[in-house]
């Protein structure tokens, strides 16, 4: 079974920069197959999502509120997917989760019940 395991969160004054990282763990799986997305989940609200990137790379898209701040990348054969934060806003403080879908899910049509493979999450705090 795919299991994804996410790192780079941390605590970051206002206007900084994280980069998070998704591996996959398990003998035999490679993200390389997988249409991969990000979500982040703040106290009280609702999971959303943040960005996706397609198994090729080919495809990304970005919810509003992170466009023009936060990118998200791949390394085909690395078998890891990244999400880079730059000018960190408190409002983004949440844990972020990356998740795994079929390699056929688009990113402009995914929703989240398509991501059926989930990490534990990783905290990002934005705070001075």
């Amino acid at each position: 079974q795919l299991q994804l395991v996410e790192s780079g969160g941390g605590l970051v004054q206002p206007g900084g920069s994280l980069s998070l990282s998704c591996e996959a763990s398990g003998a035999g799986f490679s993200l390389d197959y997988y249409t991969i997305g990000w979500f982040r989940q703040a106290p009280g609200k609702e999971r959303e999502g943040v960005s996706c990137i397609s198994s090729s790379g080919s495809t990304t898209t970005y919810a509003d509120f992170v466009k023009g701040r936060f990118a998200i990348s791949r390394k085909i054969g690395a078998n890891t997917v990244y999400l880079q934060m730059n000018s960190l806003k408190p409002e983004d403080t949440a844990v972020y989760y990356c998740a795994a879908a079929h390699i056929r899910t688009g990113c402009y049509e995914a929703v989240r019940g398509d991501f059926r493979s989930w990490g534990q999450g990783t905290q990002v705090t934005v705070s001075s």
